[in-house]
């Protein structure tokens, strides 16, 4: 039942420009509370000198953020005359990836840069073009730092903030044998600002091949079609679609559902982020047939059954079609019509759509009128 109170809240948290058909289980899974975790999280406190060794040496890597470096020359100033100053700075939190071992920043990447930056002597990033002298302008007139470069430090001052602590938060994964938590771990420290949608999370803590072929597949013309949009989602929404289809459609005996539909997208992309290219390239033609069948039998936005795509629909014919691509039916548009006009179809798209039940049961429906 349509409830414009759930599109409202729906609209209002996601602030998303793909159209997605407000259903009350879409909306509690997308809301879901995490599996239960054992995680170690512990205090560490590094020299900077420490930090910015590892940092050299690649052991402490920032994921590719969805905003990059953002602080002003003046408020990367005012924190390394804070560690001058013996002045209280707030903590970092580092998260452990089990099989590299190595520091990912979940949080702390523009304390982080900024003290590395110093060290450096040079504002910014090299590939953003001509950087800046890194001089600490800005703090007060009467400091004895003001406009100084790491260089121009006396020789005490240099081995003052070399040996000035940063707390950190290192947190690492016990159980299970993964690194899912590091989804929720984010999501929870990234909150306080804009909130992140689920997609956009993703796409911080799982970076990799896979995600960048997820983006590339966004704007594949036939998928645009589908969607009814051709202008990419600001909020990544059509990525997390691309995302359901391409995880519940893996051809994988061994890889099956398990709700929430939140985690198992999550799961997926972490499973596969560093995915070989020959995997890559067969998820790319699963999803670029499939688009191409269903535009090309279904027309242009055929999951808009009542207020914007019903992903539920959409997971169902979509998988249907790429795993039963040599045994569709002929008159394919006729059997998508007898298939919405089936009951329990019509059902299992409307409530409780990621319970692992439901979901085996339109697939189980389109599959019986959309194949021979």
């Amino acid at each position: 039942m349509y409830d414009a109170r759930i599109e409202l809240e729906t609209r209002e948290r996601l602030d998303t420009d793909v159209e997605v058909e407000p259903l009350q289980s879409e909306v509690d899974d997308y809301e879901s509370s995490p599996a239960e975790y054992e995680i170690s999280t512990y205090p560490a406190d590094f020299t900077l000198e420490v930090l910015w060794s590892k940092w050299k040496a690649k052991d402490i890597i920032v994921p590719e953020f969805q905003r990059e470096f953002v602080w002003k020359h003046v408020q990367a100033g005012k924190l390394i005359e804070s560690f001058l100053a013996g002045l209280p700075v707030p903590a970092i939190f580092l998260y452990v990836e089990r099989k590299s071992q190595k520091y990912l920043v979940i949080d702390g990447q523009q304390r982080l840069r900024s003290i590395f930056y110093f060290f450096e002597g040079y504002f910014g990033e090299e590939s953003q073009g001509k950087r800046q002298t890194f001089s600490l302008k800005g703090i007060g007139e009467g400091s004895r730092w003001r406009n100084l470069t790491y260089q121009d430090l006396e020789e005490a001052d240099q081995l003052k903030i070399k040996n000035s602590v940063l707390r950190a938060f290192v947190i690492q994964q016990i159980n299970p044998a993964d690194d899912t938590s590091i989804y929720h771990v984010f999501e929870r420290l990234n909150t306080g600002g804009t909130f992140l949608t689920n997609q956009e999370v993703r796409n911080c803590v799982y970076s990799g091949p896979f995600n960048d072929l997820l983006h590339s597949l966004n704007q594949v013309d036939y998928w645009r079609q589908i969607l009814g949009k051709p202008k990419l989602d600001r909020r990544q929404k059509d990525i997390e679609l691309i995302l359901r289809f391409v995880s519940l459609s893996d051809p994988d005996p061994d890889w099956k559902y398990r709700k929430p539909m939140k985690d198992f997208m999550s799961r997926y992309m972490s499973s596969h982020k560093h995915a070989d290219d020959a995997l890559l390239s067969d998820i790319r033609k699963r999803f670029e047939g499939t688009c191409r069948t269903v535009i090309s039998n279904l027309g242009e936005r055929p999951f808009h059954l009542k207020r914007g795509i019903n992903s539920a629909a959409m997971d169902a014919v979509m998988v249907t079609i790429a795993k039963n691509a040599d045994s569709l039916k002929v008159d394919l548009k006729q059997a998508y019509k007898n298939l919405k006009n089936d009951e329990d179809f019509q059902e299992s798209i409307r409530n409780n759509t990621t319970l692992d039940s439901t979901l085996k049961s339109r697939m189980s429906r389109a599959d019986y009128h959309l194949c021979r």
